[in-house]
């Protein structure tokens, strides 16, 4: 997709696409409640012990920091064993990886290598780190996913684009799974393209659809119910079905003051998060922590919407992602525990 892409909503009618498992490798941040704020002084994801181990040897870092994310959002979904080992459809089951600085380090790396010693210096364990879809790839053959496998480098949307994405697979009939990664990894190449201090940050979501998930057991976090991109704001938010002129960021949405402001206005007292604040640069993996801490804020007992917007005047586009509760939740769940 690009800047020139028409915005468009989903059919009502479709296939409803839920999401099961969510984990996260972000330094200080344990669970994906912690996105809600405030975030925790001390504890949560620790880079030094948590990125190390045979699985992970000669993986850049963002690949590292992926693979990580999926484990623990694989595992949260009930699709691994004791073992680490992948118990679902590995034939119909997706990766979509969103990143637009991932394996930037790797390329410059790869091109001081061949100015200044030649093409024959180039490491053969290093070349696999150049490829665009590296990081799809490691966490496609760690887990023996072979369904569509696909990486967004579309700026600050791509992590609300790959979650669209993601869907769109399941909804087609391409895969009946699917694992959105969103990460960026911290390094002096992406603090320099960046033009500030980077952050390390790789955030996993496992989806399904709700019938199969409700059918095995799997307990749904959050529905994806409508998607737009546009060139600007509120073209997005008309097409995803919001009557609303905000600024971008994610808003947690009250069903009663939704209610009250008529049909359409999702918005209507509201609080909003803006994750970047808290975390620091997201980039590429915006739009997949918006996804966590939506699924966190509806997990909670929420029963309004929750409305994830990335981009803005200072971008090429801006894409909007719509999610709502559950249609059916235990008792359990309405009562909002979370891991």
């Amino acid at each position: 997709m690009n800047a020139t892409s028409t915005a468009h909503a989903w059919n009502s009618s479709a296939r409803q696409v839920v999401v099961t498992g969510i984990g996260l490798a972000h330094p200080g941040v344990a669970t994906y409640g912690d996105l809600l704020g405030p975030l925790p002084g001390e504890g949560g994801f620790d880079p030094a012990t948590g990125l190390i181990g045979r699985e992970l040897r000669h993986k850049d870092r963002a690949s590292r920091l992926a693979l990580r994310a999926a484990e623990f959002a694989l595992h949260d979904a009930g699709l691994t064993d004791t073992g680490a080992t992948f118990t679902g459809a590995g034939d119909a089951t997706a990766v979509v990886v969103s990143t637009n600085l991932g394996n930037a380090d790797s390329v410059c790396e790869a091109t001081d290598t061949i100015a200044t010693a030649g093409v024959m210096s180039l490491s053969p364990l290093g070349l696999p780190q150049t490829s665009s879809n590296v990081i799809a790839g490691w966490v496609a053959m760690r887990y023996r996913l072979r369904g569509p496998s696909l990486t967004v480098c579309n700026g600050v949307t791509s992590g609300l684009d790959a979650l669209a994405w993601a869907r769109n697979f399941i909804v087609a009939g391409r895969a009946e799974a699917a694992v959105v990664v969103g990460v960026e990894p911290a390094n002096d190449v992406v603090t320099k393209v960046l033009g500030e201090q980077s952050t390390d940050a790789a955030v996993a979501v496992v989806l399904k659809p709700a019938d199969t998930a409700a059918s095995r057991g799997a307990r749904p976090r959050a529905t994806i119910t409508g998607y737009a991109r546009a060139r600007n704001l509120a073209a997005a938010l008309a097409c995803a079905g919001v009557a609303e002129e905000e600024s971008v960021g994610l808003w947690l949405a009250d069903e009663a003051g939704a209610a009250s402001a008529g049909e359409g206005h999702l918005l209507a007292a509201t609080r909003r998060i803006d994750l970047e604040s808290q975390l620091g640069p997201l980039s590429g993996a915006l739009g997949v922590l918006q996804c966590a801490a939506a699924a966190a804020h509806l997990e909670g007992g929420a029963s309004g919407n929750v409305l994830a917007t990335a981009g803005g005047p200072r971008h090429d586009a801006t894409a909007a992602l719509l999610l709502t509760a559950p249609a059916t939740r235990s008792s359990t769940q309405e009562r909002g525990q979370r891991p």
